[in-house]
């Protein structure tokens, strides 16, 4: 192959394999109105499980890689630009306090942009998921959550580390539909659930 053509090849995958050049003008529009910047995800939350509801859930997903992968068009990580200052400083200020915070998964199709709205608790275990909830629910989080806690408890000990919960799916900006994400994960996107937290056991991929 010539060399100009090779390096004319070679231009081409790069620009199929890069999130910013098959990004689309809705993406870009959506991204400036949401004040969201590209943000890797670390290892541990992308080789993680996360349930899809914020109260009860009744399973665990995954991984996250697994879902990534799943998508049929380019998908890149987002964070809102506030946040990811925000974990800046608290890292800064308290580098061995865990928490949580908001990841976007855009993926941009002929369809639309939608969001895949995560929360990343990859720092966490159950016991520090719980004690976070602690700062918003104060006394009522061990009656909301306790039951949960020991489902992935359970779970985290038979292999299933939690890396996060997909608390949101985003349509151009608006909610997709009226289901839970568990629902719209295990019957509008066929991807189904690897453990079932209620039943404490793990399910056939």
């Amino acid at each position: 192959m010539p060399r100009a053509v090779f390096v004319l090849a070679g231009f081409f995958v790069l620009v199929c394999l890069t999130p910013a050049f098959a990004q689309s003008d809705a993406a870009q529009n959506l991204r400036k109105a949401q004040g969201l910047v590209v943000f890797a995800p670390s290892d541990a939350f992308l080789n993680g499980y996360f349930t899809a509801a914020e109260m009860n859930p009744s399973y665990l997903f995954g991984t996250v890689k697994d879902f990534v992968q799943s998508q049929k068009c380019p998908a890149t990580w987002l964070i809102e630009e506030g946040e990811k200052a925000r974990l800046g400083q608290e890292s800064a200020q308290k580098p061995n306090q865990p928490v949580e915070f908001t990841r976007y998964l855009e993926c941009d199709g002929p369809g639309g942009v939608t969001y895949y709205v995560f929360v990343d608790q990859s720092a966490m275990t159950p016991e520090a998921w719980l004690k976070w909830r602690w700062q918003f629910h104060k006394n009522k989080a061990d009656a909301e959550y306790g039951a949960t806690l020991k489902q992935l408890e359970k779970a985290v000990g038979e292999g299933y580390r939690v890396s996060g919960e997909l608390r949101f799916i985003l349509k151009n900006g608006e909610l997709a539909s009226t289901k839970t994400p568990e629902d719209a994960l295990r019957k509008d996107l066929s991807f189904a659930p690897r453990y079932d937290l209620k039943q404490g056991a793990a399910l056939e991929k």
